[in-house]
């Protein structure tokens, strides 16, 4: 925000995707809580915190597809109204509203739950298996489908740039395709546990062996927390593929270790003209001193 030009669109997607990964970083240390004690912060929290997870999830997919797909107008329609901004002023703001409305069904259906085995243990889980099949097939289907998209788009961008040998024209598109990249190699493997697990529901007869669900609870905790991190994984793209971003880091850090150094060497340098300038009048006085004789 302060180094940047926050009238391009460009800066504007990356900003609030930025955005979208500090909100889904916030319920982080509530599931941690969760999974080490179970569910104790109530049904309140519990609500809330399933509206954060979705919501972060689904706007950090929708502004890598609009990022994505700027960059193919961009690129494939360099002419066109879009390709300048008109067709995407409102985009961010339309962005989070279809995000927020669709996270929206989980805190509804999103509640604590007793532990069958173990009344003392609460667990903020789906409070109908109706609501949790339609959820996880619309989780499924946004990502899959956001998936074909952003591979489409990057498809064309490339047979555009292999074709017109541009490649320094696109700096953006290297730092958009890394991040999209990150970010299928983080939720995909999440996004086809639970779809998996959903024919255990369905009672189709290899997934309701005992080991075969085990493998699979077993397999969602690990791909959720490959998930969790996506979101601490997109910083440190910025700074190794994103070059402005690198150099304005280190500006910022060549400010804060250098301005120490910079007023002990002014206070050094005073000093010494002040030496001097009293050296140059005593010499002065004397001289005037030795005529005066």
């Amino acid at each position: 925000m302060l180094y940047e030009n926050l009238k391009l669109l460009t800066n504007i997607y990356i900003l609030n995707l930025a955005v979208s990964d500090l909100l889904f970083t916030a319920g982080l240390p509530f599931w941690a809580c969760y999974y080490i004690w179970g569910w104790t912060l109530g049904d309140v929290a519990c609500k809330t915190v399933s509206f954060v997870f979705y919501a972060g999830f689904y706007s950090s997919i929708m502004f890598l597809m609009m990022m994505t797909f700027q960059r193919y107008m961009a690129v494939v329609h360099p002419l066109s109204d879009w390709e300048r901004g008109h067709g995407f002023a409102l985009m961010p703001i339309i962005t989070w509203v279809v995000s927020i409305a669709v996270a929206l069904p989980a805190p509804i259906y999103n509640s604590v739950q007793n532990d069958p085995g173990d009344p003392s243990k609460l667990y903020c889980e789906y409070n109908s298996a109706v609501a949790y099949l339609v959820i996880t097939y619309q989780q499924n289907v946004f990502f899959l489908f956001a998936f074909l998209f952003m591979g489409f788009c990057y498809t064309r961008i490339l047979q555009i740039i292999f074709r017109t040998r541009t490649n320094k024209r696109h700096r953006s598109i290297k730092l958009i395709f890394c991040i999209v990249v990150v970010f299928f190699f983080g939720w995909a493997p999440y996004n086809l546990v639970i779809f998996l697990q959903t024919f255990t529901h369905h009672q189709i007869d290899y997934f309701t062996y005992c080991n075969v669900s085990h493998h699979l609870d077993y397999a969602e905790y690990v791909c959720k927390m490959m998930a969790f991190s996506h979101c601490c994984l997109n910083p440190v793209f910025y700074v190794f593929v994103g070059v402005k971003f690198r150099n304005h880091f280190k500006g910022i850090l060549q400010k804060i270790f250098q301005r120490a150094p910079n007023l002990d060497k002014q206070y050094t340098r005073t000093g010494t003209i002040l030496s001097h300038g009293s050296l140059g009048s005593n010499s002065n006085n004397i001289k005037r001193n030795s005529t005066a004789v």
